[in-house]
């Protein structure tokens, strides 16, 4: 029967000194060639124009405008008819929330523009990206 090959790299590292693992690997040679070593430069950072954003623009997206909550048992909805008042966890005055693709992007007031509901955005959140 064979013996684990892992098991026979701990035999043989056992005992050693991390230094002298480090320098007993094969160096690397300096082709003089730092171009790998360097991240690309001509990947912009961050779009600068309209026109470094054009891949993305026919990309869909779902936004939402939430007013407010409010829960209630499947027999209270069913109760519910034309006219009925659901209250949520809102005043009114209070900024509503917009999402994109179910994420929270900002904040925003509800305003009128030729008869149809809209939104002003007053505040954008700022995420930490993991």
């Amino acid at each position: 029967m064979s013996e684990d090959p892992t098991n026979e790299k701990k035999k043989k590292t056992e005992g050693l000194d991390l230094n002298e693992l480090a320098d007993s690997r094969p160096k690397k040679e300096d082709d003089g060639d730092d171009s790998w070593d360097d991240p690309p430069t001509d990947i912009p950072d961050k779009p600068r124009s309209a026109q470094d954003l054009e891949a993305v623009y026919d990309i869909p997206v779902r936004v939402s405008a939430v007013l407010g909550k409010s829960s209630m048992q499947v027999h209270e909805l069913l109760k519910l008819g034309r006219g009925a008042v659901v209250e949520l966890d809102r005043k009114v005055g209070e900024a509503i929330d917009i999402y994109v693709n179910d994420r929270l992007v900002a904040r925003g007031e509800v305003v009128v523009v030729d008869d149809r509901l809209g939104i002003t955005m007053t505040e954008i959140i700022k995420t930490q990206n993991k």
